[in-house]
């Protein structure tokens, strides 16, 4: 009996789920590299350096392979859109609340992404019903972020509400840009690679223009701190990317959102093993 070639499709879909599991692990590591950088750079800087590092990693890619950009102004306003909402004020929320909490913590909450995607798809942009399993997860998810901030706890906690309450910010960020996506420019005709060359080549020129306003501060480089940055910006702002493009388009965004929790599982066990932070019960239990 003569076996059944996979079709490309087939094959194709079989590609994704180890381009979603890397693209889970480099975001995991992420939280470390964010962490490092932020001993010799401030929060802007290092959104500044991921982003433009991000874009020329993915901009050779995109000259290499000799890839159309898109003609069309409206796809051009929908990217800078994204490029805002999906890059700029996510990145520089988690940037700044790092400061305040473990990254660890940070990658924790990151894991409310697809809460966060689930709610802006049903209810914002219309791209997906949500079945009554589905809310109830995401009252469970809820209940899961109120044990991580610990409340019974009291306001003093030696990990900021309010650095705690802007990663939130910044995943209903990512929620609202993935639903986003699925609205407006799922028939854009652009490769993922392209998409996420407009998509971080957009955000780091906007970077560059506000330099003045919020990069232009001391600095303490040493190779730590380079290193971090450039992982950070041409693998996890840069390669990873593409990734997740290529698991959104085959998923959807609800789907592809659960890449967050991969993350956490990699960026608690860096944070204790590297840097030695500390794991109170509740982030673990309200994890889970």
């Amino acid at each position: 009996m003569t076996p059944r070639t996979p079709s490309p499709a087939s094959a194709s879909q079989a590609s994704i789920a180890p381009q979603f599991v890397l693209c889970g692990i480099v975001w995991g590591s992420s939280f470390l590299f964010m962490k490092v950088a932020l001993e010799g750079i401030s929060p802007a800087q290092v959104v500044w350096g991921r982003l433009l590092l991000g874009g020329i990693t993915l901009g050779v890619f995109v000259v290499l392979r000799r890839e159309p950009l898109p003609r069309r102004l409206a796809v051009w306003g929908h990217m800078t859109v994204l490029a805002v909402s999906f890059c700029v004020v996510p990145f520089l929320l988690f940037s700044w609340a790092q400061q305040h909490v473990t990254s660890g913590l940070a990658s924790i909450y990151n894991a409310t992404t697809p809460i966060m995607t689930a709610i802006m798809a049903w209810l914002v942009f219309r791209v997906e019903r949500l079945k009554i399993g589905q809310m109830i997860g995401i009252l469970v998810g809820i209940l899961g972020v109120m044990v991580i901030i610990a409340p019974w706890q009291g306001l003093d906690l030696s990990q900021s509400v309010l650095a705690q309450l802007t990663i939130l910010g910044a995943t209903a960020c990512y929620g609202f840009s993935l639903a986003y996506m699925r609205r407006f420019t799922s028939n854009t005709g652009m490769s993922a690679l392209v998409f996420s060359f407009l998509n971080i080549g957009i955000a780091a020129a906007v970077m560059l223009v506000l330099t003045p306003v919020l990069v232009l501060t001391p600095v303490h480089l040493d190779i730590w701190v380079i290193g971090s940055v450039v992982l950070l910006g041409c693998l996890g702002t840069g390669i990873a990317y593409i990734w997740n493009q290529n698991a959104l388009r085959a998923w959807g965004p609800t789907r592809a959102s659960t890449v967050t929790y991969i993350t956490p599982v990699v960026g608690v066990l860096l944070g204790v093993v590297v840097l030695g932070e500390i794991l109170t019960w509740n982030e673990p239990v309200g994890a889970v």
